[in-house]
């Protein structure tokens, strides 16, 4: 019995320990998986059978007006409410301080009767200045890659397929550059979709109207070709429709997420870790080397295709490409055998730069859908932070110790161990940086560094110890209760391996867009590109299957889920509808 005991804890997978996983820099390499929320909804709608069809097209001949799209679930019904307006040049702009853009649009819960419409279009394109309806699931608003969809209108028009350059370097016709849910501006509380069974997964209402705005660029760009020349017009081809995704612009503001919510980031992380400890015990086949083998060939291909303007993320996804191409020779001719994917996930990471680990990692999770698909359900969680108050306070300080080690390793002495500080900026009420000392705004402080307010509490635990050894962590707070939101989070989260973030985020090294990057690629984020250390645009649904895939009912769900590291169709795939090139539109 006990060798039996022995053999099972053996044979069990073993999850990466917090100090690897949760170093900021690692989680900065992070790439979507099969368990990222865009991944989730495409399974879901293909398993649930979605249908998503137009229910109203307005748009005149300058391609303003609204556009209606029906989701009809096997539980509810949904719409997309789209507003399309004219936008001055100067106007046009992906920060958080516009107040005007291209389109603007909600996803609602029910019909749109004529009553609810007027509403919608009154409030809609005013965004946060606009009295949103409760029954608003989500609200956003997205600008033009306005060359790139001037190219896109007049190849069609010309009854041409658009450049294949211009697909590539860009990949989509509109970007978002906020995407809103969980009750801002007024719209539906998180509260109403938590038992919801259509949105019961974390931020898949936002990912269903975006993915819905893409098939509305499609048909707008379709339809201002129409209205340009009717006589020669052409649709988008099928292999260029599924290569177009909707892009995103986003900066400092979605950084604080994951401070905030640090049991949920653990549920993430968490469940990613275990499928990686659940495809690293398998037993490798000749069906899965091939598999890893061509999906190992695709994500060097989709690095070599993916444009990046940022000098460091370009080189970095070089050096995944070189890796990845030595790679696939080991992977070729090594022999199959128990504990190798184990082997592989050592030596890449005793070998391999931190990106290509990863990389590694995600492929690897790809190989076994059957085994780790369930733990989407896994990903989302009821937060609360709880007071253990009868804990005495000796073991409090023995957690610290043990579990926020890193915490208390930070000299905060040091200049550049202080040298950033987190605001809240009066025009938006969005997350900005400051640099101490330099900057206004020091006294607006907000407490997103952990670490220091651990070590600060720590040592106020350890100096009460010293007249009250037998204390309680009660007897603690009593007499210096502004360590209760702290201690609260240092109780609660001691259960959860993966929840904090292990770093100084007030060091002069820390890179901002490792937390960015963190949160964009479990919603399901493709090709990263950062624009400055303070915002970044990257792409959604890029590959996904069509809308009109979807309504045909997919019997191939493996094949209708196979979307990840999409490549630019060859120039053969695009089948003009005449023989003229048309790279003079670049």
């Amino acid at each position: 019995m006990i060798d039996a005991v022995m053999q099972a804890a053996r044979m069990a997978p073993s999850l990466r320990p917090a100090g690897l996983v949760m170093d900021l820099q690692r989680l900065g390499t992070l790439v979507p998986s099969r368990l990222s929320f865009a991944r989730s909804l495409m399974r879901q709608m293909g398993r649930q059978r979605w249908r998503i069809t137009q229910q109203h097209f307005g748009l005149d001949a300058d391609g303003y007006g609204e556009v209606i799209y029906r989701v009809q679930t096997p539980h509810g019904r949904y719409h997309v409410v789209i507003f399309s307006q004219p936008l001055e040049d100067e106007q046009r702009t992906d920060r958080v301080i516009a107040n005007a853009w291209d389109v603007t649009f909600g996803l609602v819960e029910g019909d749109v009767e004529d009553s609810l419409f007027t509403t919608l279009a009154e409030n809609i394109p005013l965004q946060e200045a606009g009295r949103q309806h409760p029954r608003l699931l989500v609200i956003s608003r997205a600008n033009k890659s306005l060359r790139n969809f001037e190219i896109f209108v007049q190849a069609l028009a010309q009854g041409l397929q658009p450049p294949a350059q211009a697909i590539q370097e860009v990949g989509y016709l509109y970007r978002t550059t906020a995407v809103y849910g969980n009750g801002k501006f007024g719209i539906a509380d998180y509260g109403r979709l938590r038992n919801n069974p259509d949105f019961r997964y974390p931020f898949s209402a936002q990912m269903t109207a975006v993915y819905v705005l893409r098939q509305f660029s499609i048909d707008q760009a379709e339809h201002l070709a129409r209205v340009q020349r009717p006589d020669t017009a052409v649709a988008l081809a099928p292999e260029l429709r599924r290569y177009l995704g909707i892009g995103n612009s986003t900066g400092l503001g979605m950084a604080p997420f994951l401070i905030r919510h640090p049991q949920l980031i653990s549920q993430w992380i968490h469940a990613r870790e275990q499928a990686l400890a659940t495809a690293k015990a398998q037993v490798p086949s000749e069906a899965s080397r091939q598999r890893l083998l061509s999906l190992c060939i695709r994500a060097r291909q989709y690095l070599i295709e993916t444009d990046i303007e940022d000098v460091d993320q370009a080189a970095r996804n070089a050096i995944a490409v070189t890796e990845l191409g030595d790679i696939l020779p080991w992977i070729e001719q090594v022999t199959l055998e128990e504990g190798l994917w184990q082997q592989l996930a050592d030596w890449s990471e005793a070998a391999l730069s931190v990106d290509t680990q990863e990389l590694l990692n995600t492929l690897l999770i790809e190989l076994y859908p059957e085994s780790v698909d369930m733990l989407e359900d896994a990903m989302a969680v009821e937060e609360k932070l709880e007071l253990v108050p009868d804990m005495p306070l000796v073991q409090l300080k023995q957690v610290i110790e043990t579990q926020f080690d890193w915490a208390l390793a930070e000299d905060f002495d040091a200049p550049e161990a202080r040298y950033w500080f987190w605001y809240q900026s009066i025009e938006k009420e969005e997350p900005r940086l400051g640099v101490r000392g330099v900057d206004p705004g020091e006294a607006k402080e907000l407490p997103l560094a952990v670490a220091p307010r651990v070590q600060r509490s720590y040592r106020a635990i350890t100096a009460f110890l010293e007249d009250n050894p037998k204390a309680l962590t009660i007897d603690f707070l009593l007499a210096q209760p502004k360590f209760m939101e702290c201690i609260r989070r240092i109780q609660t989260m001691a259960a959860h391996t993966y929840g904090e973030i292990q770093a100084n985020l007030w060091h002069q090294d820390m890179k901002p867009m490792h937390l960015l990057r963190t949160k964009l690629s479990f919603l399901g984020a493709n090709r990263f590109d950062p624009r400055g250390d303070r915002w970044v645009r990257v792409t959604f649904f890029q590959g996904a299957p069509l809308i009109d895939e979807l309504n045909t009912e997919p019997t191939n769900l493996y094949a209708f889920d196979d979307w990840s590291y999409a490549l630019a169709p060859s120039e053969g795939s695009e089948q003009p509808q005449k023989k003229e090139s048309c790279e003079s539109l670049l």
